[in-house]
């Protein structure tokens, strides 16, 4: 399991922060499931117990039981972590909100299909949609992941990294750069993958995080690689409706999934489900392009 400390909400900006040390791994469906079992616990300013959570007070509790601990205050969650995109958020990723006019001041954790739960002043703990057109949504600021919660203890050699789709990508589609322009500050030019990424990225594929980075060595889900699948191949919609019983309507990738299957190029899991948050592997990757071709 990790270790990260977290922090939110209105707090005294005084308050001594705390690095991020890692102790081990949880998975983003154990942060959900950890979340909702303080449903209904009632906010209380400064609090950070079950008599009552402020919104960082209750995201603090939430990873210290499955030993991570992130800084305890909103500015400085913010600034930890890989920025993630609205349209890319996935289950376990910290959402921020201004509810001030000032800046961060509201965290909460994102539980997929357009929800995050967090320790409202109206409410307590509880569910809301990140879009709600009377609150919410005009308050959305950005979105923070803390990838070791979902990548420290994940064997690459079985799983596609990004790097490792990028370079697939640009073979499949015979891309190909002489770019030598460094685009992300975590690719250098002596990268294997250099030219691959530089290829897909001006092809409009594939783009960087809001902080300047690509993350090559990152593995990437099986919603983001609809998403670039339709994109890079320009897939168009079919016939039918396909029934996964993890995608919901509302999610961002509903669309591209819908695509992938209605196009042949993929048929879900044993389960009935898609798998939107579970991580590529290497032979699920080769596998949808072979059918792609």
């Amino acid at each position: 399991m990790f270790k990260k400390i977290l922090k939110v909400c209105l707090l005294s900006s005084s308050i001594l922060l705390i690095n991020t040390t890692v102790a081990g791994a949880a998975s983003p469906n154990e942060i959900k499931t950890q979340a909702h079992t303080y449903i209904g616990v009632p906010y209380l300013y400064g609090g950070t117990t079950t008599q009552g959570f402020d919104c960082s007070g209750f995201v603090q509790q939430v990873f210290q039981d499955l030993e991570i601990d992130i800084p305890r205050d909103t500015k400085s969650q913010y600034q930890i972590g890989t920025s993630v995109s609205k349209s890319d958020l996935e289950v376990g990723d910290l959402v921020f909100f201004n509810t001030t006019g000032n800046g961060v001041s509201h965290v909460g954790i994102y539980i997929g299909a357009n929800q995050f739960i967090s320790s409202a002043t109206s409410k307590g703990v509880s569910v809301a949609s990140i879009n709600d057109p009377y609150y919410w949504g005009d308050k959305y600021i950005g979105a923070k992941r803390v990838e070791e919660v979902k990548s420290a203890s994940i064997d690459m050699s079985i799983y596609a990294s990004r790097a490792e789709v990028a370079q697939k990508l640009a073979d499949t589609l015979k891309l190909s750069s002489t770019d030598s322009t460094i685009r992300y500050k975590d690719v250098k030019a002596t990268s294997d993958y250099f030219h691959a990424i530089n290829a897909v990225t001006e092809a409009k594929i594939f783009s960087g995080t809001e902080d300047g980075k690509f993350n090559p060595s990152k593995p990437i889900t099986r919603a983001h690689v609809a998403k670039v699948l339709v994109e890079a191949f320009d897939l168009k919609p079919g016939n039918g409706t396909f029934a996964f019983t993890d995608v919901n309507s509302t999610h961002w990738a509903s669309e591209y999934v819908q695509i992938l299957a209605q196009n042949g190029i993929t048929i879900g899991k044993p389960d009935g489900s898609y798998g939107l948050n579970d991580y590529v592997t290497n032979k699920q990757m080769n596998t949808f392009l072979e059918r792609i071709k």
